[in-house]
């Protein structure tokens, strides 16, 4: 199966829009005003975009690289860092899921109760039915799901684009104004801006789809075609969702809103019907959104596996294409972290968080490997836009290690409880090969992770961080 440039972007935009999109009116009320809120989306905007233009870029002056975030850390890094940014975008990939399910049944909790905020008993239950169903479509074959996503990708762009014109018509402008400087609780603007980092970074999750799905591109070129077409297409719309709302309601009020909170605030101004049409359109784009992540995140390990970086059972593949064993990995993680919402305090804002922070490693490993490409004059690709496409490697890195420190301490050490321990699959695939599992230089990164994973237990057991 060969893509073109309107698929890959649909895959993009597909991935972007899902859970994060609805659920942004209360997250940035909770964290920032409007001032704070335009600093933040033009931060997360202009390193996002020097993200995206680093996918490109790569995309051209490396063709012979697949599934491009993990293969450009391995390329730039060695093996070992290659194999921590395959795993930890895939372990990003699952927990945003969960966030997906968590939000549906948040959202059908309205109307029954037993479903809590998404994180019940029953919820998970539910959840799970949902997950497994999903396996069994997908497994049926990547171009049926593909060709489903695209239909859904168009669906549920409407309700969103419905709510922006609707919120623009009824917004008070002195309601605007009183939110502009934040709340009281929201701090300093600076704090106000690095509270919303992650949720940039959750929402904006998608930008590099094109990128693992180069294998399947009919040319090089419209990899990175989509990856800026769809970063360009969903930014305005992310931004807009978060700066109307603070025209609607008073942002104290909108931080107290039940998830998702966009049905809210329209609720607030037309009444009932405005809840049902955003919540019905959100089960739809989360649903779509899940159908995307589930299939990049199997190809990541399966395109792994085949270059032995991965044990070789999660490389194989049905005649359709399909990477089983990737797969069924992936629903059981998935299916792990689902029912670990049930001893979270707060499930949906968690998973988002942990979300962003492990997707961190992978992109600034792949950013950085983009300077370290373009430094040499006779760079691959040649010298043409050379400089050019150094300033976006050197931006986009400066941005993805500040996202690092915006993430905190709390979900840096929860990362690496989950990274270290993913090293025996590491190991597997060394002695697979007849390989010493550690050279000097990735013994001691082990031992680091290690090190990392060992104080976020001891600070969950001791309760200086909790999920």
């Amino acid at each position: 199966m060969k893509l073109g440039v309107p698929a890959l972007t649909a895959m993009v935009v597909g991935s972007m829009v899902g859970a994060g999109v609805f659920s942004l009116p209360r997250r940035f009320a909770q964290e920032t005003g409007v001032a704070g809120a335009l600093i933040a989306w033009a931060v997360a905007g202009a390193g996002m975009l020097m993200l995206a233009f680093v996918f490109q870029l790569l995309a051209v002056r490396r063709p012979d690289l697949d599934a491009g975030v993990y293969a450009y850390a391995k390329a730039g890094f060695g093996e070992y860092p290659g194999f921590f940014s395959a795993f930890g975008y895939w372990a990003s990939a699952c927990v945003g899921n969960v966030t997906y399910w968590v939000l549906i049944m948040s959202t059908v909790g309205a109307l029954a109760p037993a479903l809590g905020d998404g994180d019940t008993v029953l919820a998970v239950a539910l959840s799970s039915v949902g997950l497994w169903a999903f396996f069994l479509l997908i497994r049926r074959g990547v171009k049926e799901a593909a060709a489903i996503n695209k239909i859904v990708t168009v669906a549920k762009i409407v309700p969103i684009l419905f709510f922006i014109v609707l919120a623009l018509f009824y917004l008070d402008p002195s309601v605007f104004a009183d939110n502009f400087g934040g709340a009281d609780y929201a701090g300093s603007l600076f704090d106000q801006v690095r509270g919303t980092m992650l949720a940039t970074v959750f929402v904006f999750l998608g930008v590099e789809g094109a990128s693992v799905y180069s294998r399947h591109a009919r040319r090089r070129e419209d990899v990175g075609r989509a990856t800026v077409l769809g970063f360009l297409s969903v930014f305005s719309v992310f931004a807009s969702v978060t700066i109307v709302s603070y025209g609607i309601m008073p942002m104290g009020e909108i931080a107290e809103l039940r998830q998702p909170s966009m049905a809210g605030v329209l609720e607030h101004e037309v009444g009932t019907w405005g809840r049902v049409f955003i919540s019905v359109g959100l089960i739809v784009s989360v649903l779509g959104a899940y159908l995307a992540w589930t299939l990049m995140a199997a190809e990541v390990l399966y395109v792994a596996a085949q270059d032995d970086d991965m044990p070789r059972f999660l490389g194989r593949s049905t005649d359709q294409d399909v990477p089983v064993p990737a797969l069924v990995a992936t629903t059981l993680l998935t299916q792990v972290v689902l029912i670990a919402t049930l001893f979270s305090d707060d499930a949906f804002n968690f998973a988002l968080d942990l979300t962003s922070a492990l997707s961190l490693i992978p992109f600034l490993l792949a950013a950085a490997y983009a300077v370290k490409l373009l430094v040499p004059r006779d760079a691959p690709g040649g010298r043409s836009g050379r400089s050019r496409d150094l300033t976006y490697a050197v931006l986009a890195t400066v941005y993805t290690a500040f996202l690092l420190y915006a993430a905190g301490l709390k979900y840096v050490l929860v990362s690496f409880i989950i990274y270290a321990p993913a090293t025996v699959l590491f190991a597997m695939a060394r002695r697979e090969q007849g390989r010493r599992v550690f050279s000097r230089a990735e013994l001691g990164l082990f031992v680091f992770s290690l090190a990392g994973a060992v104080a976020g237990v001891a600070a969950l057991a001791t309760g200086a961080v909790s999920i």
